[in-house]
Order: structure tokens, then sequence, then C-alpha cells
């Protein structure tokens, strides 16, 4: 059961799927938005280190993103 004080946490791969980008850009972008790692979990086969970011603040940044501009169809 979960404790309502817990808030839900991500790994990379999963903000990078919310954001729609690749893992690396979704790295630099958190780390650009100030979002801190939560904590690290080892990965359950390899036992390399799993970063955890706090969904609702990956959800903040999600919302916050303009869409891109094409500067190639500008006249």
């Amino acid at each position: 059961m979960a404790d309502d004080t817990t808030s839900e946490l991500w790994t990379i791969d999963i903000c990078a799927a919310h954001l729609g980008i690749k893992e690396p850009s979704a790295r630099g972008l958190l780390s650009r938005r100030g979002v801190l790692r939560v904590d690290t979990i080892r990965h359950p086969e390899s036992g390399r280190a799993l970063a955890r970011y706090a969904a609702d603040e990956v959800r903040a940044v999600a919302a916050s993103r303009r869409p891109g501009r094409r500067s190639d169809l500008t006249e």
C-alpha cells in the first residue's frame, strides 16, 4: 500500500517517454529546469544505477514546454 506522502518516482526512460524526447535530451532538459533526482536505485538485472525523478516535477516541465518552431518555414 502506497504512503500518501510518497510521490510517484520515474526513471529517466519514463521521463523521456512522457516528454517525447530521447533519454540524453531528457537528462539535459531536467537539469536545465532544476529538476533534481530524488534517489538512485539499482537495476534488478544489470545492477547499474538508475536515477529517479519526481513525476509531478517532470509533468510540470512537460506542461511548461513551448512547441518547437520550424525556422525553415518562415518567409
